[in-house]
């Protein structure tokens, strides 16, 4: 998983957003797409943990208690890879600027600290090529969980990391499981040449700076609608 998709020869290019829940990615890449579209530029969306294919498994194993780390890790692994083959590579194909709210370096962290090690995630995912430009949203740790919590009464089992015997407390065991991740995230940086945005600036400037990088990296005019 040494290639980029421009390594590899695909006329499009994968832009992904990583970071914790909270950090304002997810704001981030709608506002890129916006931008990309009005542009009249061929550009798709795919969020993580998306594809019907494996939804109700993942719906029934959580309900029911019944995933261990590495069942957890595999599911996320099968919706990815039916993702992957049957959205991003043909797309990619076609000449598409894909853009992905998360991407493999989520299973990354939250398998990792759940349990599985590294060398076995990044060979579960070894399939797919690296993304052109992964943008990490780097904010305070507090920050996020405030965002996250604000508008999150309850938090639901696996989201605070409860199967994980962190707290009995779900807050407590939620600030403790993003910790972790976030600790994943500041290595797996220098490792990936993530591009690392300052998430505690204005949503307006980080959307300045992240078109800037974009139109920097990638030609944009060859992606293009043709009319």
């Amino acid at each position: 998983m040494t290639h980029t998709f421009a390594d590899l020869g695909f006329p499009g290019r994968l832009i992904a957003v990583e970071g914790l829940d909270g950090s304002g990615k997810s704001t981030q890449i709608y506002l890129l797409k916006r931008w990309l579209e009005m542009r009249g530029l061929k550009v798709f969306f795919s969020e993580w943990n998306s594809s019907a294919l494996v939804k109700s498994a993942t719906s029934k194993g959580k309900k029911q208690n019944l995933l261990t780390p590495t069942t957890f890790s595999l599911i996320h692994a099968t919706d990815f890879a039916d993702r992957y083959e049957r959205q991003l590579l043909p797309l990619l194909k076609a000449g598409y600027l894909v853009l992905c709210d998360r991407y493999i370096y989520t299973a990354f962290a939250r398998d990792v600290v759940r349990g599985c090690t590294p060398a076995w995630v990044r060979g579960v995912y070894s399939f797919a090529a690296r993304p052109d430009i992964t943008f990490f949203f780097r904010s305070h740790l507090e920050v996020s969980l405030n965002r996250i919590l604000d508008n999150r009464p309850t938090l639901k089992h696996h989201e605070a990391g409860m199967d994980l015997g962190l707290s009995t407390d779900p807050y407590e065991s939620f600030r403790i499981f993003q910790g972790r991740i976030f600790e994943q995230y500041l290595a797996m940086s220098t490792e990936f040449d993530f591009v690392v945005m300052d998430a505690n600036r204005r949503i307006e400037e980080q959307q300045g700076l992240v078109r800037k990088f974009v139109e920097d990296r990638i030609g944009l005019d060859t992606y293009a609608v043709v009319k």
